[in-house]
């Protein structure tokens, strides 16, 4: 007999100890109370309501990021192997790691000895300059047909002209511009484009499912004043997040992915609005 009521009074002390616990863990889960609001160009604040928004313990960047290493980036030495252009060219693609031949970007990319070294190069800027009657223009010396009766001469006075063409560009470096409408059969940039963003869905589509299921801690919805409420969070660092849905306020395309810290027993307050919305450049994974 006395050892049941040990037991019983065993049983009554452990559940005792496990009520008293509950409250002590409730106690350091936390919460977090945000607002979010956008404001239109020309107009006034308003609130973004019934808008889903999701917590997670990593951002949404990272996510993106470590989405991104499970779909590794095409080898693009490997693609400008296969083009079907002048060693001279592939050459200056590997060193430069750039393979679209248009814009200004590569413009700014070239060098007088790009111009001359590289075939393609020079026969654009040939084709887009001989001829141009508002500049005066080096003019050879030599024909065609001395190639045949008189080589050397002819070799001599092609590396004359060259030299010529050198200095003019040196001199007149504008008469680079343009010579990329020259290169449009050539520039294997569109290829190179589109190779690269056949990995863009299924990055999307794993960072959505990491973000949902691995980082997510809650989720919740504005309600009409534009305000969300995430009870019973375990304290730490969060990010609140509208993964890579934008908000749409009038014109204004508003997504967040903001760090925010709960602490034990403690209501974390968050505004969110223009200022601390993700630049637009950020809106595509």
């Amino acid at each position: 007999m006395s050892g049941m009521k040990r037991t019983r009074g065993v049983g009554i002390f452990l559940f005792a100890a496990a009520m008293a616990f509950v409250p002590r863990v409730a106690a350091q889960e936390g919460s977090v109370e945000f607002v979010a609001r956008a404001t239109p160009s020309g107009g006034l604040e308003e609130p973004v309501r019934g808008f889903p928004f999701y917590l997670l313990s990593k951002s949404f960047e990272g996510i993106n990021q470590e989405a991104s290493a499970s779909f590794p980036a095409p080898d693009m030495n490997a693609f400008i192997d296969k083009l079907d252009v002048s060693p001279e060219l592939r050459a200056w693609m590997k060193k430069n790691h750039w393979v679209t031949l248009s814009g200004e970007d590569f413009i700014h990319k070239l060098h007088v000895s790009d111009v001359m070294d590289v075939p393609e190069f020079y026969r654009a800027y040939m084709e887009r300059n001989v001829g141009d009657q508002s500049t005066v223009f080096p003019k050879p010396k030599f024909k065609p047909a001395d190639k045949v009766k008189d080589p050397a001469k002819y070799e001599k006075l092609l590396a004359e002209y060259n030299e010529e063409i050198r200095k003019y560009i040196e001199q007149n470096p504008q008469t680079v511009d343009g010579i990329d409408l020259n290169l449009t059969e050539t520039d294997p940039g569109s290829k190179w484009t589109d190779l690269a963003a056949r990995r863009f869905p299924e990055i999307h589509r794993q960072a959505l499912n990491l973000a949902q299921s691995k980082y997510l801690v809650a989720r919740t919805e504005t309600n009409l004043q534009g305000q969300g409420f995430l009870r019973g969070v375990a304290p730490g660092t969060y990010w609140l997040s509208t993964l890579d849905v934008a908000a749409e306020v009038g014109d204004a395309r508003s997504r967040w992915d903001l760090p925010v810290t709960v602490r034990p027993g403690q209501t974390a307050y968050v505004t969110l609005s223009n200022a601390n919305a993700l630049p637009p450049s950020h809106a595509s994974p």
